[in-house]
């Protein structure tokens, strides 16, 4: 099988990769048909887990190869992987500012939603499950965008060893991708919405991935020379997404040693297929 995963195009094995990944947020989803409440501490434990390989994917599959190739460049290494980091941060802190969106952690508390309430532009005109839906939907568009810059990259170097960082971090992506299914679908049915509904919504939040993982994927190949900056602006908007969205949300019900934990776990499984099988 795996033989004929590497004869297929780049485009095609981007498109599988990403499905998989939104398989797994319908996964996640899917709990509202068995479960009729995830504890706290087990959805903590996932959110923190999902944070933790996504800090190690950023460095080793995607910021490791960027200051890699940025070595053959007239500047420093250092410099385009600086540079796109900080730029895909920022232009996550602008989408997080300029979107209206309820944190997921935050759907499940009422009064910390009432205190903190949604962010961005006239956040009354919006129904609170399309600002849920939306806040996980953010979280996927940079995912997706960086499984496809790690496609892209193997494309244009023809380098195969390269394709299993990609298929690694699609790996990874959806694990994390499964409780993010489950943080939308449980609170909508908590609401009141009918589990196909809460389900429907939950697995929509992971559409995006495939259709940003191709953009990804056509822009490497039309900006080669920015490859670097390519993949660590993807590194930069996923730490972003960690740091503001995922450790606070994994925290912010009082299980921060299990939390932290948990985020220990999940970066190490990361860690580990990608430096044994990168």
């Amino acid at each position: 099988m795996w033989e004929r995963f590497v004869d297929l195009s780049p485009a095609v094995q981007t498109l599988l990769a990403t499905l998989f990944t939104w398989g797994m947020t319908a996964a996640g989803a899917g709990l509202v048909f068995t479960a009729k409440k995830v504890k706290q501490r087990v959805m903590d434990g996932m959110l923190a887990f999902a944070g933790g390989v996504m800090i190690a994917a950023s460095f080793w599959s995607l910021l490791e190869p960027a200051i890699e190739m940025a070595e053959s460049g007239p500047l420093p290494s250092w410099v385009p992987a600086a540079v796109g980091f900080m730029a895909g941060g920022f232009f996550l802190w602008g989408v997080d500012k300029l979107l209206p969106h309820l944190h997921p952690a935050l759907s499940q508390t009422g009064s910390r939603t009432k205190k903190r309430g949604a962010e961005g532009l006239h956040p009354q005109s919006y129904r609170r499950s399309t600002l849920l839906v939306l806040a996980i939907t953010l979280h996927n568009i940079p995912e997706g965008f960086a499984i496809g810059v790690a496609f892209g990259t193997m494309a244009l170097t023809g380098d195969r060893s390269q394709l299993v960082g990609a298929v690694t971090l699609a790996i990874g992506m959806g694990l994390q991708n499964f409780p993010e299914g489950t943080a939308v679908s449980m609170p909508l049915r908590r609401e009141g919405m009918s589990r196909g509904k809460a389900f429907w919504y939950g697995q929509l939040s992971g559409f995006v991935e495939p259709v940003s993982a191709l953009l990804g994927l056509g822009l490497v190949s039309m900006i080669e020379p920015l490859l670097p900056y390519a993949l660590a602006f993807a590194a930069g908007a996923m730490i972003f997404v960690v740091a503001e969205e995922v450790i606070p949300g994994s925290q912010e019900h009082g299980n921060k040693d299990l939390s932290a934990i948990w985020l220990m776990i999940g970066f190490t499984v990361m860690m580990v297929l990608d430096v044994a099988f990168g």
